[in-house]
């Protein structure tokens, strides 16, 4: 069963281990090997948007829910982050900067597609971008070693692949986006 109190206590605990990634990593994994009490104790997804469950300077939850056929560009996170799907799907598109590029432009590198119970931990240098590609919502817990809204992030404009900083506010307004698309698509 999964409760909530105990989940971020877990997370907490593997946050101040040495060796923080594959400790959070199991937490995650087992967090998500029962997708049916995640979807009760954090309900059921009705809109895309990211719910923090627990933020401070050293670590940050997160229930991210991706709408429909959504997208997010490249980006890094400059810190650990572990990856647990409870429901739908979630392609990452794994990038690597391409070396003597003035633009700091990247490539594609590799692909990771995750379904339901599976997790993927992230080292602090990964780029990746996410896509759902699924038509309905997608949920996963999102874990981070550090402050996820306040250190400073890179992205890359989709068409030249071109890097320039993380836009928050952008990302968020992709995800009202993502709604007003969802609502249209329900009917």
């Amino acid at each position: 069963m999964f409760d909530l109190d105990q989940f971020k206590s877990e997370c907490i605990s593997a946050a101040q281990k040495r060796s923080a990634l594959p400790e959070m990593h199991e937490v995650i994994t087992r967090a998500v090997e029962d997708p049916g009490a995640v979807l009760k104790a954090l309900g059921e997804p009705a809109r895309s948007e990211i719910q923090t469950l627990y933020r401070s300077a050293d670590l940050t939850i997160l229930n991210v829910i991706w709408g429909p056929y959504m997208t997010i560009r490249p980006h890094t996170h400059e810190m650990w982050a572990v990856i647990g799907i409870y429901t739908g799907r979630e392609d990452n598109i794994l990038w690597r900067r391409i070396s003597g590029d003035p633009h700091g432009r990247v490539e594609a590198a590799a692909a990771r597609a995750l379904s339901v119970r599976e997790t993927f931990p992230l080292g602090d240098q990964i780029i990746h971008s996410v896509t759902n590609p699924i038509g309905k919502l997608t949920g996963a817990i999102h874990v981070y070693g550090g402050d996820f809204f306040t250190v400073p992030r890179k992205e890359w404009e989709p068409e030249t692949l071109t890097e320039q900083p993380f836009d928050v506010d952008r990302t968020l307004l992709m995800f009202e986006e993502s709604n007003r698309h969802y609502q249209i698509q329900k009917g």
